[in-house]
């Protein structure tokens, strides 16, 4: 486990960045424990770990925005202010960038717009902004950073990818081969569809190759694996290891996060769950929302997955059958009955589960506590005479929290202190308790690092073997392979294809994601 670059090579080569022995808690929680952290110029370094592995508290130490209880941050030859930490403002004057997964742009803003946000707006004698200046200077910036966009556009009108490169270019925009500089992209390619993955991660391999430093932070592993030099890996808050990249594999990868064995976790065999031969879900011209013409059938335990490009209907599948969105048109039925819910509730109560894409705006109370968040799809198990019965309650979410492995301090914790693979996990628990006959996934690993990815695979997987069918929507095309038993294929509203388990692999599915 050999590093590209040695430590004398990184010296050589000119340090861009260099953390040393980095300590940091919050109260009695250790967010850092003696962490180190070595970037240098013209490289690409991934920096990975779980959800709370201590990757945003590094990155936050490293911009100045949080001071570490001891250790050392230094800029090339110079140490920048010792354990004490740096301001955000002079860890901008010494090139540091940071472009962050949410909120990197403005979308009902021009390109000229964003761009102006990153530096100033360029002035008339009178004080007036000089539009024609910024125009001319947001054009030098695109032609530079080689960005098809023209200044005017509207920023929400632009591709996934060409808004992630606004967004890099806005960072790096006042820097050049005479003044590198560190770029840290967190996340960046998390909402980008594979097809445009790789717009991103050439240019962040420009920008190394130009002379900056780049951390780059993800989940997605065999980005890491095809973009970076080297490679740190932190777990617990503790440097777990520094690899070289070259020398790394997935499964050491996965197993170095996870921090314990994930042998037979990838690359399952896409066994027909168990089924007792009755009838599961049958869906014939479905209409609504993005949907046009939908058919097709899910047995009972088979796990079918529903991928298409932006725009193709696949999450307005899933809200028709949930009844977010009224359909048009078409009939569906499960397990041998009608299914045409025209609310939320009367799904449910027909045995509908639907987990939803955005996890922190549409599944996560995040005011309430673990407790209440597993128990609110099944309150009215808890009241009766008006009173609610908090033992029965919490009884029964300690026997969830330890069937579906979610790790939190305290049930009675808001459930916003968790992890987003223990928040997933524990919106699994709470629809998995009803014993649904329907359970609809949209992104369901998204943004969740690779170990709660494999517990939620095993879940998904029990449910289906207890004769749960599965709708699964999902861009990334290797958790498509690895899951389904079924491939469903959307275009335009309109299901266009059906790939059988044993054609997965060879389905090209990084070009209908």
């Amino acid at each position: 486990m050999g590093c590209i670059l040695t430590e004398g090579q990184v010296e050589a080569q000119g340090s861009a960045r260099r953390l040393d022995g980095i300590c940091k808690s919050f109260g009695p929680t250790r967010a850092l424990a003696d962490v180190s952290l070595t970037v240098a110029r013209g490289e690409v370094h991934g920096l990975v770990g779980g959800n709370g592995s201590g990757k945003s508290t590094l990155i936050k130490i490293l911009s100045g925005v949080v001071k570490p209880d001891s250790g050392t941050i230094r800029i090339g030859e110079a140490t920048l202010t010792g354990v004490l930490g740096s301001r955000p403002e002079e860890a901008r004057e010494a090139g540091l960038r940071v472009v962050h997964q949410k909120s990197s742009v403005f979308p009902d803003l021009s390109v000229a717009e964003n761009l102006a946000l990153g530096a100033e707006f360029p002035r008339r004698r009178i004080g007036a902004i000089n539009w024609r200046a910024q125009r001319r200077r947001a054009s030098e910036v695109l032609e530079r950073f080689g960005i098809d966009a023209d200044p005017a556009d509207p920023v929400q009108r632009l591709r996934p990818a060409t808004r992630a490169m606004v967004a890099i270019a806005r960072a790096l925009q006042d820097l050049n081969d005479d003044r590198p500089g560190t770029l840290v992209l967190d996340e960046p390619t998390a909402s980008l569809p594979p097809s445009e993955v790789h717009v991103v991660l050439e240019a962040m391999r420009r920008y190394a190759a130009a002379g900056h430093a780049v951390i780059f932070v993800s989940h997605r592993l065999d980005e890491v694996l095809s973009a970076t030099d080297r490679l740190t890996v932190l777990k617990d808050g503790v440097e777990v290891a520094e690899l070289s990249t070259a020398d790394t594999d997935h499964d050491q990868l996965a197993e170095l996060i996870a921090g314990r064995s994930l042998a037979g976790t990838r690359g399952s065999s896409h066994v027909r769950r168990a089924s007792d031969g009755g009838p599961g879900l049958s869906v014939q011209g479905l209409s609504g929302g993005g949907l046009k013409h939908a058919s097709f059938t899910v047995d009972r335990g088979e796990i079918v997955g529903v991928a298409g490009l932006l725009g193709s209907g696949r999450s307005s599948l899933l809200r028709l059958l949930f009844g977010v969105t009224q359909r048009t048109g078409g009939t569906v039925t499960l397990s041998g009955r009608p299914l045409s819910p025209r609310k939320p509730i009367e799904a449910m109560r027909a045995g509908v589960a639907y987990v939803p894409e955005d996890r922190t705006s549409e599944s996560v109370f995040s005011e309430l506590s673990l407790v209440e968040n597993l128990s609110i799809a099944g309150q009215e198990r808890y009241w009766r005479r008006g009173l609610l019965r908090k033992r029965r309650e919490m009884r029964d979410s300690l026997t969830l929290i330890d069937a579906f492995g979610i790790k939190c301090e305290s049930p009675s914790a808001s459930i916003a202190q968790l992890s987003g693979g223990n928040q997933q996990k524990a919106i699994l628990a709470r629809w998995m308790r009803r014993e649904p006959s329907l359970l609809l996934l949209d992104e369901p690993t998204h943004g969740v690092d690779v170990g709660a990815r494999e517990d939620i695979y095993s879940l998904v997987r029990q449910a289906a073997g207890q004769g749960t069918c599965v709708l699964v929507v999902s861009s990334d095309a290797e958790e498509l392979e690895l899951l389904c038993d079924r491939l469903l294929v959307l275009r335009d509203g309109v299901t266009v294809d059906s790939i059988g388990a044993e054609d997965l692999p060879d389905s090209h599915l990084e070009k209908i994601v």
